[in-house]
């Protein structure tokens, strides 16, 4: 009979207690969710109203206003971003994402630029490793320096070797030019040279070379005259 006593009340002090579990549940909060969206892109809302109005209306922009309802007439509060004294956290993500735009496009246009510039230069190397205008050349040099040769060695023979300082100072004028003919042509390291200089090189040796031949023949002239 005690022992069932004891069971009964066992069972009345269990039935007092009760049953709790942990299952997490999913809870949805509208006020953080409007507090959220005002600082992203969303509405400029907040909530309570109430509540921001009276101690948050700095950064809420919160305003009163009478609201004609009816019977339910009253003032109600607004929200105004304008009035906030804070901004949105998504402009200055969307400055951010910009500014990281027009760094990336920046980027991409000098690597453009010397990417250009490279081939350029590649361009320029080959330009500058090959000889292209001395075959425009050749021929007229070698006419001319005939034409020297042949003059001053009649020259020479002509006056008995008295006229020997002139022709050694045309020889060595001569001998000059023809050494700087020579560094033009050459190709090779330390010898690069684009074919526009050298053009514009060979025209200024071959008036040079046109004065030789002209100064060879007024001594030609004078030998056959005096001797």
């Amino acid at each position: 009979m005690k022992c069932k006593k004891t069971m009964i009340g066992f069972c009345v002090m269990l039935c007092c207690f009760p049953f709790t579990g942990n299952a997490q549940r999913v809870r949805h909060d509208k006020q953080k969710e409007k507090q959220w969206k005002s600082m992203e892109n969303g509405p400029w809302d907040f909530a309570p109203d109430w509540y921001y109005y009276f101690l948050h209306r700095r950064y809420s922009g919160a305003e009163m206003y009478w609201k004609w309802a009816g019977l339910k007439s009253g003032w109600r509060v607004r929200f105004k971003e304008p009035k906030s004294n804070i901004k949105r956290i998504m402009p200055v993500r969307v400055l951010s994402e910009e500014t990281q735009r027009q760094k990336v496009d920046k980027v991409e246009s000098e690597r453009k630029y010397v990417e250009e510039l490279y081939k350029e230069e590649l361009l320029r190397e080959a330009d500058r490793s090959v000889d292209l205008t001395y075959a425009s050349y050749k021929d007229e040099f070698n006419r001319m320096q005939d034409c020297i040769t042949d003059g001053l060695l009649y020259c020479m023979q002509k006056s008995g070797g008295k006229l020997k300082y002139q022709v050694d100072e045309l020889e060595r004028q001569n001998e000059l030019l023809c050494s700087d003919i020579a560094y033009i042509h050459k190709t090779g390291v330390s010898y690069e040279l684009e074919n526009a200089k050298r053009r514009q090189a060979y025209e200024d040796a071959k008036v040079k070379m046109a004065e030789l031949v002209n100064r060879t023949a007024h001594l030609c002239a004078m030998a056959a005259t005096h001797y």
